[in-house]
This record gives C-alpha cells, structure tokens and sequence, in this order.
C-alpha cells in the first residue's frame, strides 16, 4: 500500500506546485494522477519516487514511512516519458540492469528477464540496441525493466505522450492486461483523459496543486465535483453556460429550465453543465425544450458536432455543442433540442463546487 498523507511542495512563496495532497493507493489499485500542464501531477509523482524532497508530509510504502529515504533504498519502479534507456546497452542488459545494482544471483537474474521478455513479447528483440527499436519497442522494454524489479510500487510518468496514435492505443491495452495482473499499486501520470479513463481504477483530478476530485473513472465523468473537472474530463467538452435564474428555473434564451428540487436556495445566476453527448432531438411530446440555429457542423465520422446559436430577446447568444447522429446534418437550419435533466449539472457561480 501507498500512503501520501499531506504532501506539499514549495520552492518559492508563489511556486507552490503540490499542496496538501492526501491520496491512498491499495494493492493491485491504478491510480491516475489526471490534469492540465503545471497542475503538479509529475511533482508529486517525484516526490513519490524520492528524486523531490517534500517541504510537508509524508510518504509511506506498505507501513514505512519513506519520506527521506533516497530514491534506490524505496523499492519503486519508474517509467519514465523519454524511456531513458541506456543507449550503448542491448535490451538484455538494459533489462538487467536494476538487478544488477541489487546484486541478485545470475540465474534470478535470467529467470526474471525470460519472464518478463515473454510477456511483452521481447524474445526477438534482446541482442538489440535501443538505436535499433521503434518507439513502441523501447517503451515495452522500459516497462519490462520496471517490472523485472518487482517494485512495491510501480510509478509511470506520461510513458505514451512519445507514440503515435495508433501505437498509443495498442499500448494502452497492454499496460491495462499487463498491470491487472502485478500484485501492487501503480500510480501514472497523465494530462490525456482516455488514458485515464481507460486504465484506473481510481482517478485523481488536479488542478494548481490540489486534488479536485478523487474517485472512479465513471463517477469523475458523470459526477464531477466542480466547474474545473467538469470542463476537462470528456471529449467533446462539457457545454457549461451561466443562465439567470427566476421562478425555480434557469433561462437559456428564452427557454425555461426547471432547477432541482434539492436546490435549498435559488441564486440569481447559476452555472449548467451539459455533455454534447446527452443533448437529444426534441420530439413532438416533450414539454422542455430549446430552439436555436446551426452556425456550424464537424463530421466526427460516427456523429457530427453541431454548434446551435441560442438568442433571447435582449439580442444575447449562447452556444450548445450538440453530439447528433451521422444521419443528420444541415447547416444555418433551425433545430429544436431538449435537455433531460438527469444528464443536467448545476454549479455555483462563485466557487465552481457542484450544487448537486
């Protein structure tokens, strides 16, 4: 188990990259540190590793506090984004190479390497120079140095932001079968959400320094705990328009939208968050629903993302990005939509936090 226990980084009065970060990572648990550049994800990650000194808190592997041990005496192993293989070593020794540091018996050390070659599929490739393997061969073969050790924690910092697209996905696949299997904590940092989405178990979304909101995949995309994760997690982004508020219902234009009964108070303004996804064609039986005009269409080859202009009667536009059906197109058409409220998000105007 993984402990950090409010973990802070100060380098300067205004350069406070981590701050008060607690998180908890079990075994066999994939915790993704998730956020934007500068969110202080890969900060923490070093602190982990020990390659960082935290100003404040602690850092504990399976009940040892670590915090000031050096990086060798932690027991972890590190992906790092560049591979950082050892050029003038062939993929063998590359692979021996922590082991060897550990001074393990010759034969543990082959019997480890065989392994771990299989399960990558390295077998072909162990005379090789890194000069000689493609970017999806080098980062099989920095994960396999990784596992080989048999850390007590499995630290992985971006390791696909180097490949292609297509590579990226295949690769993606095997890290999620591949760390299923190992009995420890992984902890990976990422800013790509479908990587975070598809391999955690627990994701931790950050944003200048602090934990916004720390849960599983499906509760950070269908639950979000402020304005901030709202926006980042999900792809087309997150519609989020602030309305005025009168009569327990907020204005999009000149369309009424009934807020929730949980609401205690009602604020003057209010903040909806609507997926493109989860806005729907409005059929002739629907009571609720939005007129506005296309202004542009995106074939996105399943769907089209489709921008519709919604103007009340003071002349004010707010755009609704819209996911439709390959079926339907059209462009400068009026269109009639409809937003079912158990998709709907309501944020407070001032904090950002979830009304719900």
């Amino acid at each position: 188990m993984l402990q950090i226990q409010n973990l802070n980084k100060t380098y300067t009065p205004k350069v406070i990259p981590v701050k008060d970060i607690s998180l908890t990572v079990g075994d066999r648990e994939f915790l993704t540190l998730l956020g934007p550049s500068g969110c202080g994800k890969s900060t923490a990650l070093r602190l982990i590793a020990g390659l960082e000194t935290p100003t404040h808190g602690r850092i504990i592997i399976n009940e040892e506090d670590v915090t000031h041990k050096q990086p060798g005496d932690r027991n972890i192993a590190m992906v790092f984004q560049s591979y950082a293989l050892y050029p003038h070593m062939s993929v063998y020794e590359n692979l021996c190479s922590g082991l060897k540091l550990k001074k393990l018996p010759l034969e543990e050390m082959k019997q480890r390497v065989a392994e771990v070659s299989q399960v990558l599929g390295l077998d072909d490739l162990m005379h090789r120079r890194p000069a000689q393997l493609s970017g999806g061969q080098r980062q099989r073969v920095a994960v396999g140095r990784a596992l080989v050790r048999r850390p007590s924690v499995f630290l992985l910092d971006e390791p696909l932001s180097n490949l292609d697209a297509l590579l990226r996905e295949r690769v993606r696949a095997d890290l999620k079968q591949l760390f299923a299997t190992q009995n420890a904590p992984v902890v990976y940092v990422t800013h790509d959400q479908t990587e975070a989405m598809t391999l955690s178990t627990k994701v931790a979304v950050l944003n200048d320094g602090y934990v916004q909101q720390l849960g599983k995949p499906e509760d950070i995309y269908n639950k979000p705990a402020n304005i901030f994760v709202a926006g980042f997690v999900g792809s087309p982004q997150m519609n989020l328009l602030t309305l005025p508020c009168s009569d327990r219902s907020a204005l999009l234009g000149d369309f009424k939208i009934p807020l929730s009964e949980t609401l205690a108070t009602l604020p003057s303004h209010i903040v909806l968050g609507i997926r493109p996804e989860h806005i729907q064609l409005a059929r002739p039986d629907d009571t609720h629903t939005i007129r506005g005009r296309i202004s542009l269409v995106e074939n996105l080859g399943m769907h089209y993302l489709v921008s519709v202009r919604v103007q009340n009667q003071r002349s004010e536009i707010l755009t609704l990005r819209v996911l439709l059906p390959s079926d339907r197109s059209g462009n400068s058409e009026e269109i009639n939509l409809t937003l079912p409220p158990q998709h709907t998000h309501w944020f407070d105007v001032d904090t950002g936090n979830s009304l719900h």
